[in-house]
């Protein structure tokens, strides 16, 4: 399996560049989303996102499990696009869910074994701004600067994007 990290700032174009790149591979897809939608606003986000995609793109929706979406998507499609693990983190911490455990599931399905497969995954950046002003604002960057560096770590290509611009990092 090949592993695409895509990161970036808020409105970056990062999750753009994601679709750009899995429309170019062949074979089936699926998109992985991880947004939960708490409001109307979120709603209409979500909807906005799924026009952006063409009807050849089957969706699973994996707030917290998202090893089991990434693992049962991958023997059926060749293209699997996780958008985004910015929002899995923080459904897992305020879910109260073990962090590290649920990290370790992830990075393991990342090098789990399927020729032929392409995994994007995509994040956000959140390290490049202000220290947060709550306990918890601070331990969610930090553990997101944490995955962040993990995921990378293990993936074959990672790019930063700004202002719609990618920047190979990686691969």
């Amino acid at each position: 399996m090949t592993a695409i990290f895509i990161l970036g700032g808020a409105r970056s174009g990062k999750s753009r560049r994601a679709l750009t790149i899995a429309d170019a591979l062949p074979g089936s897809r699926t998109f992985i989303a991880t947004a939960q939608t708490y409001d109307e606003e979120m709603i209409e986000r979500v909807a906005r996102h799924r026009a952006e995609r063409d009807k050849h793109w089957n969706t699973v929706e994996a707030p917290v499990d998202l090893h089991a979406a990434i693992a049962g998507a991958k023997v059926e499609h060749d293209v699997l696009l996780v958008d985004c693990l910015t929002l899995w983190l923080s459904n897992v911490m305020l879910g109260g869910h073990d962090v590290e455990r649920a990290t370790r599931l992830l990075l393991d399905q990342m090098v789990a074994p399927r020729p032929g497969t392409t995994l994007l995954l995509v994040s956000n950046e959140i390290g490049m701004g202000l220290v947060p002003e709550t306990p918890l604002g601070r331990a969610f960057r930090d553990e997101q600067g944490r995955l962040n560096q993990r995921v990378a770590a293990l993936a074959d290509r990672v790019e930063f994007v700004a202002a719609g611009l990618p920047l190979t990092l990686k691969g």
